[in-house]
């Protein structure tokens, strides 16, 4: 069973599927079979695209800085992400936590830290998105969002707005070229329990339509209800079981979000998602500050 912000999923054939694998295409480099898919599907899932191990160093390096505000149980390995449970005086599943100096930490240094900086341009991912979004031949000079996300979500949070809501990228970024490809990077493994994205298939299609008719949505998200957006357009929700390493590429157009974690040894889900585009296309200047929960987008 998965849910998101509390709704269940159907599980169902009609309403429940999962992501294709495109690693063999990217294996092969071959530029026209990725640009099919992504036109096809709105993404592509990459299996062992990032080293392992440096993924899960910088999960080590995140939970360890944040260590300090009691996000962790106690003698846990920071590597392992496990959250503290005590209930503390609030009942909270954060309680006990820190949170000013929670929030300090994050956003005045692990964000614009170095550390985070090296993993969202290790050279894999840029060489990856000069290539795609240039030619089979010629590499595009291409430019990375500042606005960089990093999400940890512990175990037990429940209700709505604790999960991603249903969205599609473009909503919060409509001050630059509307071809940008963002990268979803889950920090560590994530089986499904752990909540993962899950993507409403083939979205992007009417998403695109709606946009080219002019029925602009505001900046928010469509909404916390995924198996009536699922009814509503006689679709299915696609996911996968991640792995670190992994990374999923999508388009501004597609619908996704993110289900709830309910794993059962407390273990965190950390994840981050950037954005790369071509650095010759319009570039949204509210997209080029480090990301702060209080910045308006």
């Amino acid at each position: 069973m998965l849910t998101s912000n509390g709704y269940r999923l159907d599980m169902s054939p009609h309403r429940w599927g999962e992501l294709t694998d495109s690693t063999a295409a990217a294996g092969r480099r071959d530029h026209g079979e990725l640009w099919q898919r992504l036109r096809a599907d709105g993404y592509l899932l990459l299996r062992d695209f990032l080293d392992r191990q440096t993924v899960l160093a910088f999960r080590r390096y995140f939970f360890g800085a944040l260590a300090p505000t009691g996000l962790l149980a106690a003698g846990s390995d920071p590597a392992d992400g496990i959250a503290r449970t005590d209930a503390g005086t609030d009942g909270g599943t954060d309680a006990g936590t820190d949170r000013a100096l929670l929030r300090s930490t994050l956003f005045g240094s692990v964000v614009p830290g170095a550390e985070y900086q090296r993993l969202c341009t290790d050279p894999r991912i840029t060489g990856f998105f000069g290539w795609l979004l240039g030619t089979p031949d010629a590499h595009a000079a291409v430019h990375l969002h500042r606005r960089r996300i990093l999400r940890h979500t512990r175990p037990g949070e429940r209700g709505v707005g604790v999960a991603t809501q249903a969205h599609y990228d473009l909503l919060y970024l409509r001050e630059g070229t509307d071809r940008v490809l963002s990268m979803w990077i889950p920090l560590g493994d994530c089986p499904a329990e752990r909540g993962g994205l899950v993507y409403l298939e083939r979205s992007h299609l009417w998403v695109l339509r709606d946009e080219a008719a002019g029925q602009l949505r505001p900046a928010a998200s469509i909404t916390a209800d995924l198996p009536s957006l699922a009814d509503a357009h006689d679709a299915r929700w696609l996911g996968a079981e991640f792995r670190a390493g992994d990374v999923m590429i999508h388009s501004a157009h597609i619908v996704h979000a993110a289900t709830d974690n309910v794993d059962p040894g407390g273990v965190m889900r950390l994840s981050t998602d950037i954005r790369y585009q071509r650095s010759s296309e319009p570039i949204d200047w509210r997209w080029q500050q480090h990301w702060h929960d209080r910045d308006g987008l």
